[in-house]
């Protein structure tokens, strides 16, 4: 007979766990289109993107846009004879120039493909000019749902705004939609009615009164940033400031809302400060100290636009008023400006250059909310907050998703992806060392695109401690490892069942006094001082793992 101890596992509660992104599909059957989407195919390897130019005009009658955006690219190799950029079916190039020379192209679904100039220079910084126009895919239920989203205030005046993370940036201008590719740097124009102000990443460079009663609004960011985190903002605006004094001087915070949500805005985004405090302890300085930090009212409940955190949370805590660890501590916090600011390290600083690795954007942003509940509330209650979340966990497929044809894995890149994080830390059992492991990601990957083999091995040459087995067990399988044991006499036996060969995660337990065992897959034996009922034993709630007693 085996009788169950200790499980941390909850199959009732389930709900959506892709919270806060359009959730790719799950298919495992794969289309041309998934390849050119996800893979660096021979018309994008040629050139390396240096800097988007991007104007854009939104036509809230027609649903529409044009624009055009100005391609900067060095040429990293011969030209394989084409160039592909992505835009979107419902948007259509009308023309791609370089040099003044007008080039041919042929469409394959959401990709274009433009023929280069046989005599293209191989050196130095180029530029292409893609015209552009269309209706372009609307959002139903943004962010889940991705696309441009047409909304209006509660006062009638349009609302304008974006979604696309999975989805592609491709939905709304045309680009080099790879996540291992990002712009240097990035300008967007976005020309609206004077009535209305335009917001977007990084700092106002230019505000020009047209004479059409149209007003063009261009904001500039001077770092790396990923196609999908450039984002236009439309509407009815107030805006006031601050100063953050930060590690790195002095840091512009910026707040952009809906006119009638003023005062109360001001009220609730004073976390702000409390958590870009916590977090350049934890984290690092704010990655991004030259483009400011901004957080923007948007008609969806938030992204982490780099530079321009997408707010849509009702200015309440926790997750639209909801815990999400039903602990208590999770609306003690407005878990949008903790959560998709987060992301501004793990994400938007670190980014992965395949979706597959999605888990570094979201197990570490996951578990940022548990260090912001630490730095207010103190160690028992982080670990409640993190434990609370299990309950979410599905298991349903690897958090590890498949490579090349843009397909992340299971939305438990979020929980189950946090809590992997949190037993890195367990088991470091040090946290001055963890504390350098968490900066030392950020300053030696900064501004970079990584694997998330990178990632791994720095854990791995970091922590000292070798968790290849562990990242096997938890990104790479669905089981939950089962910690078996039996208790003879004074003795405890103890091994790792339900897991991947080789699993050797240490974990502490408790019998009658705390231990660290070192299980394998084979049994080992622990003698202590006295004999103790089946009752004295219980594994650190810690550890999200099954324990089982065998007789």
């Amino acid at each position: 007979m085996q009788k169950t101890i200790h499980s941390f596992i909850v199959l009732l509660f389930i709900m959506p766990v892709a919270l806060f992104s359009q959730p790719l599909h799950q298919s495992r059957e794969f289309t041309r289109a998934d390849t050119l989407r996800g893979t660096i195919t021979p018309e994008r390897a040629w050139w390396n993107v240096t800097k988007y130019d991007l104007e854009v005009n939104f036509d809230f009658n027609k649903k529409s846009l044009s624009g055009r955006n100005i391609i900067s690219y060095e040429v990293l190799s011969a030209p394989a004879g084409e160039m592909q950029i992505d835009l979107q079916v419902g948007l259509d190039i009308d023309s791609a120039v370089i040099n003044n020379r007008l080039l041919d192209f042929r469409r394959d679904g959401n990709a274009y493909f433009i023929k280069v100039p046989g005599d293209h220079p191989g050196n130095g910084i180029r530029q292409i000019t893609v015209y552009y126009h269309g209706i372009p895919r609307p959002a139903i239920r943004p962010p889940w749902d991705g696309g441009v989203i047409w909304s209006k205030d509660k006062n009638g005046n349009p609302w304008i705004s974006v979604a696309c993370q999975g989805l592609g940036a491709s939905v709304w201008y045309p680009c080099k939609d790879h996540q291992a590719d990002e712009p240097d740097s990035a300008s967007v124009t976005i020309v609206v009615p004077d009535t209305l102000a335009a917001v977007a990443n990084g700092r106002l460079r230019n505000k020009i009164q047209n004479n059409d009663g149209t007003t063009s609004y261009t904001w500039a960011v001077v770092n790396p940033i990923n196609n999908y985190n450039i984002i236009p903002y439309i509407g009815k605006y107030a805006h006031w400031h601050e100063d953050y004094t930060g590690e790195k001087g002095k840091l512009d915070c910026d707040y952009w809302v809906l006119e009638y949500n003023l005062e109360k805005a001001k009220t609730q985004f004073k976390q702000a400060i409390q958590m870009l405090h916590c977090f350049e302890y934890w984290f690092g300085p704010y990655p991004f100290y030259e483009d400011g930090y901004k957080l923007v009212e948007s008609p969806h409940l938030g992204m982490e636009h780099q530079s321009a955190i997408a707010y849509g949370n009702a200015f309440k805590n926790g997750y639209r008023g909801t815990d999400l660890s039903k602990t208590g501590w999770g609306l003690k916090w407005d878990f949008i400006i903790v959560h998709e600011s987060g992301h501004e390290w793990f994400g938007n600083n670190i980014t992965t250059k395949d979706v597959a690795d999605m888990w570094v954007h979201e197990g570490f942003t996951n578990y940022s909310e548990t260090i912001f509940t630490t730095c207010e509330y103190g160690e028992e209650a982080g670990n409640d907050y993190v434990t609370g979340t299990r309950k979410r966990i599905q298991n349903d497929i690897p958090v590890q998703g498949v490579y090349g044809v843009n397909q992340e894995g299971s939305g438990d890149m979020y929980y189950k992806g946090g809590n992997l994080v949190h037993m890195i830390r367990q088991v470091m059992n040090n946290d001055s060392l963890f504390r350098q492991l968490l900066r030392g990601m950020n300053s030696t990957f900064y501004h970079q695109t990584v694997t998330g083999k990178q990632m791994e091995d720095y854990i791995n040459r970091t922590s000292g401690i070798d968790f290849t087995k562990v990242f096997d067990q938890y990104l790479r399988t669905t089981q939950i490892p089962t910690l078996e044991y039996k208790i003879k006499g004074n003795k405890l036996l103890y091994r790792w069942a339900d897991c991947v060969n080789g699993f050797n995660m240490p974990v502490k337990v408790k019998y009658g006094d705390a231990y660290w065992l070192h299980p394998a897959t084979q049994w080992k034996t622990l003698k202590v001082r006295q004999k103790m009922g089946a009752g004295a034993f219980s594994v650190d709630r810690n550890f999200y793992i099954n324990s089982r007693q065998l007789k």
